[in-house]
């Protein structure tokens, strides 16, 4: 069996580009924001806010659980889907880190 496409790269690459992944859709980043701003919420307050099916509500709560942004906490019926505080830490340092090792535009012939 030969190597995947993913072995050609770091760790650090892969997941950088699986939590570009993560964020890359619009109805995921309005999650995050209406996580933001309630700081908890139960999954039927997203398909009120969002105006999107429940089941496309749960694929992408999914896709944000998966990468460990949100957890989630069984309330009765319901799913309660918060932010994890010390996951949310690590992202930003990841995506910090990468966006803050270009110190100044190249001069010159560069573009």
């Amino acid at each position: 069996m030969g190597i995947t496409k993913k072995d050609l790269f770091t760790s650090q690459q892969n997941e950088l580009a699986a939590l570009a992944k993560a964020f890359a859709h619009p109805a995921r980043i309005a999650i995050i924001d209406y996580l933001l701003k309630s700081e908890t919420c139960i999954n039927g307050d997203l398909v009120q806010e969002l105006g999107l099916a429940q089941a496309t509500i749960s694929q992408h709560l999914r896709e944000l659980r998966d990468s460990g942004i949100i957890k989630g906490s069984i309330e009765g019926s319901s799913i309660c889907y918060c932010l994890d505080p010390i996951r949310w830490k690590e992202v930003d340092s990841q995506f910090s880190n990468l966006f803050s090792r270009l110190s100044e535009p190249a001069k010159g012939d560069c573009c």
